[in-house]
Parts: C-alpha cells; sequence; structure tokens
C-alpha cells in the first residue's frame, strides 16, 4: 500500500489503471463500468467525470447492472464498507418496529424483482426508506429497473464527488 494524496481529479487522473479500476470499483461494483471509466481518463473536469460514468451506467447490461447491486448491503443490514456506513447511517438506531418491517420487506422485494432494494439513501431516516420501498414494490419488473438504475446513478455520483474531495487515502499498488 501507498499514501495518495488526493488533490481532486487531477490526482484521479494520475493513478495507474489499475488503481483507478480499483477506486471507481469502490464507488460501483460493476466491474465493466470501473474498466470503462477508468479507460476514459483523463477527464477535463468533475462535471466531465460525472457524466461519462453516467452514460457508461446507463450502457450497462442487466448482468452488469447485477454485478453493480450485488456490491450493496439491504437497507437496515449492517453495512459492509465505509460508503454504506455513512449512507444508512439514518437508519442507526431506528425503531425496531421499523427496522423489521424494512426487513421483512426487504425480502419480499428480493422475491418479487430477485434482486437487492437500492435506494439513495443518503442518511435519510428509515421511516423514509420504509415509505418508498413500500411505494417501490408495487412497481413492474421493467418500471423498477429504470428506478434503480436511476437511484445506483445517484448513489455513484455521491460517491465520485467524495471520492474527488481532496483527502488523504491508502491505495495497493
Amino acid at each position: 500500500m501507498r499514501r495518495v494524496d488526493w488533490r481532486g481529479l487531477p490526482s484521479f487522473n494520475e493513478l495507474t489503471e489499475r488503481q483507478a479500476i480499483g477506486t471507481l470499483y469502490e464507488c460501483c461494483s460493476s466491474s465493466i463500468w470501473a474498466l470503462r471509466v477508468a479507460k476514459a481518463r483523463p477527464f477535463s473536469d468533475d462535471e466531465a467525470l460525472l457524466s461519462y460514468a453516467d452514460l457508461i451506467l446507463a450502457e450497462l447490461t442487466d448482468a452488469d447492472l447485477d454485478e453493480a447491486l450485488a456490491g450493496h448491503p439491504r437497507i437496515g443490514d449492517r453495512p459492509d464498507n465505509a460508503s454504506s456506513t455513512r449512507e444508512q447511517s439514518g437508519v442507526t438506531g431506528a425503531d425496531p418496529a421499523v427496522l423489521a418491517e424494512l426487513k421483512e420487506l426487504n425480502k419480499a422485494y428480493d422475491e418479487k424483482f430477485g434482486h437487492v432494494y437500492l435506494v439513495f439513501a443518503n442518511g435519510r431516516p428509515a421511516a423514509e426508506l420504509l415509505a418508498i420501498l413500500k411505494e417501490r414494490i408495487r412497481n413492474d419488473s421493467e418500471t423498477e429497473r429504470r428506478v434503480l438504475r436511476m437511484e445506483l446513478a445517484k448513489i455513484n455520483r455521491s460517491r465520485l464527488q467524495r471520492m474527488l474531495t481532496p483527502a488523504i487515502e491508502y491505495v495497493d499498488d
């Protein structure tokens, strides 16, 4: 591991391809998305990166999208990474009845759609995320696929913007 002193987009553009792919994969668990975005460097500005990332996300196949979804924990489950922990912070300490209903409806959602319920949580309270789940579980599969792709785009943008914020980080060589 080596220390990387992030200075925004210039630091990202200077990463090796392998480092850039790894960094992007932490934003979105689609290997093709991470590879394609990394190969498009250098980006002229933050918006160019964000726009290109959105474009690649829109082009993902269903299998690629499923790979990306597999990297997200269920809302209310214990997150396994710092990004998900931060994004689901509004669920921490929620009313046990709300958490129990979230767990039950998460399972029903999984059974209906065959994948995790994905929502741009961003610190929103558990009760709000539950209300959204109650609405979305009524969607047909095609509608829900479009909605979750939009939610994934919001999550990716948020994670990319955080990635572009100057900080100190450690990456594998």
